[in-house]
């Protein structure tokens, strides 16, 4: 696969709280972290995310397994890297309080597993349009799926960098986990706030499929959003098909 990444400081952060993971063996495996701004230690609680939860994946799964199995696994990755923040945070007094978004997406031969906690997204374009796959764990969402506030409202909302679930903040966690198809042409977007408040969907797609190279297209985007302020820390992962894979389809 061509798979490109970038994590960025942004342009008003001393620092970046984000971490993220790409792990290719016979299955694929990506990982976004934002740890909590405003609280302590968010970039310890992202990094312990990622390291828990990858190798909880590494330890135990297989591509032979069976789909059930394997969103059981991803649930309990996510919840040992819960228990491991939680604990950390409480033995840890510079911690106390620390938490992060985490989104997880795991390709195993032609099916997409993700995993997700928080606010950072998953993307996936396919035919000419970009989908959401995740939902935020967000108060402005809610406020927009319960039609409390419009998405013009939201843009603007003054809070919007309040989380309804973290990893890491309370004993236990909600997990949510969706599984689709992945073929050729599909191209996966994993991302933090730090690009989706400043970089709109339409503009992501329109990015990703007007550059050819993965690296060159997370670059851009990064570009973008420390242009239009770079309040926040900026992750981005890529990841598509090779031009081989396409034309063998």
């Amino acid at each position: 696969m061509d798979i490109g990444a970038i994590s960025h400081v942004g342009r008003v952060r001393d620092i970046n709280e984000d971490s993220y993971c790409v792990l290719e063996k016979d299955y694929n495996l990506f990982i976004v972290a934002d740890g909590l701004g405003g609280h302590n230690a968010g970039e310890v609680a992202s990094l312990l995310a990622v390291d828990s939860i990858r190798n909880h994946i590494s330890k135990y799964i297989s591509i032979n397994m069976e789909e059930q199995l394997i969103k059981g696994i991803i649930y309990e990755a996510f919840n040992k890297a819960n228990e491991n923040i939680y604990i950390h945070a409480k033995e840890n007094l510079f911690c106390d309080g620390m938490g992060t978004t985490t989104t997880l997406a795991l390709k195993i031969n032609s099916t997409l597993y993700i995993g997700h906690v928080g606010d950072s997204r998953a993307y996936i374009i396919r035919d000419n349009r970009i989908e959401q796959i995740t939902l935020d764990h967000s108060l402005v969402a809610e406020l927009v799926r319960n039609g409390n506030i419009t998405e013009a409202e939201a843009i603007k909302y003054p809070w919007k960098n309040i989380v309804t679930r973290a990893l890491g903040t309370d004993k236990n966690i909600k997990v949510d986990i969706f599984m689709t198809g992945f073929f050729p042409p599909d191209i996966l977007i994993l991302c933090t706030d730090g690009l989706s408040n400043f970089v709109d969907e339409c503009e992501i797609k329109r990015v990703v499929l007007e550059t050819k190279d993965s690296n060159e297209t997370c670059e851009r985007l990064v570009s973008m959003a420390n242009k239009r302020g770079g309040y926040d820390n900026i992750t981005i992962l890529v990841a598509k098909y090779d031009k081989e894979d396409i034309e063998s389809r």
